[in-house]
């Protein structure tokens, strides 16, 4: 699969590329989840926002990415991380993740990354190098866990 990706801070966003946003986390986090909530929760403005679009340009992938202490306080953060439905089973997800997290350190330099991860894909993060803290928590009635991916040794 061809792949583009973009990774812009939230005024660099086109109106498509923010409608193609919208609709691909409330198709997956409120219809596919059945979960309803207020997806823009006022952070948008403040992320960088990952993007990975398919040969055909439709956006397949998505993450946004955080400074340290602007989402969680002592650490830069990845939220939102969303792939369609369509584009599931052949790495996407992996790689959405290794993309983002290769962005965050080139954005915001080698610091810890916090993520609130759903409790199902704890062994997926943690194969990325997230480590699990031990909070958990219900969010919107889904489980979820606090992970940090330490920051790395740069040697």
């Amino acid at each position: 699969m061809n792949r583009t990706i973009k990774c812009v801070p939230f005024y660099e966003l086109n109106l498509d590329e923010l409608y193609a946003i919208m609709v691909l986390r409330q198709e997956i986090f409120i219809v596919e989840q059945n979960c309803p909530f207020v997806d823009a929760d006022g952070k948008d403005q403040l992320a960088y926002h990952l993007m990975i679009l398919d040969e055909n340009s439709k956006l397949v992938a998505y993450t946004r990415l955080f400074d340290k202490n602007t989402y969680y306080e002592g650490y830069a953060s990845i939220g939102r991380v969303v792939t369609s439905a369509s584009a599931r089973g052949g790495g996407i997800g992996k790689f959405l993740m290794q993309k983002s997290i290769e962005k965050t350190i080139e954005l915001f330099g080698n610091e810890p990354i916090k993520i609130g991860a759903q409790r199902y894909l704890e062994k997926f993060y943690q194969s990325l190098g997230f480590e699990l803290t031990g909070n958990n928590y219900v969010e919107d009635g889904i489980d979820h866990t606090y992970m940090i991916r330490p920051s790395t040794s740069l040697n």
